[in-house]
């Protein structure tokens, strides 16, 4: 894919996670792990997510029911903060996390509903 995806990616990443949280990330990784970085800026945030069939909010609801329907609460919290950036409502995280119960199952529910609070928390939202 090249460079050109890769800036995509990094622009895109920074508007949905936040610039101080992807440039942190990118300052601290060292030989080991910058492919990651890489591997999912290029990849990740530009080939998918530079996409413009579904829009950032639909993306970023999507997202969170596959992270809180596969348990990485990590992940999930991240991703709930950018979905407030992406303009998901908390209203709409909520239904989100209602569907995962049902489908996934109800401890995933419950765990998503923790973290999402937590990282709702966070950000005073």
């Amino acid at each position: 894919m090249g460079k050109d995806m890769f800036d995509k990616g990094f622009e895109i990443r920074k508007a949905v996670l936040g610039a101080e949280f992807v440039e942190k990330s990118f300052a601290s990784a060292d030989d080991f792990n910058r492919p990651m970085q890489e591997l999912v800026t290029e990849y990740c945030w530009g080939a998918v997510w530079g996409r413009e069939t579904l829009d950032r909010k639909t993306r970023s609801m999507l997202n969170l029911a596959m992270l809180a329907s596969l348990n990485r609460p990590h992940e999930l919290k991240m991703h709930v903060k950018g979905a407030i950036r992406n303009g998901v409502t908390k209203d709409e995280i909520r239904e989100v996390l209602l569907q995962v119960a049902i489908y996934a199952g109800v401890p995933a529910g419950v765990d998503a509903f923790r973290n999402a609070r937590e990282a709702l928390q966070e950000i005073g939202a």
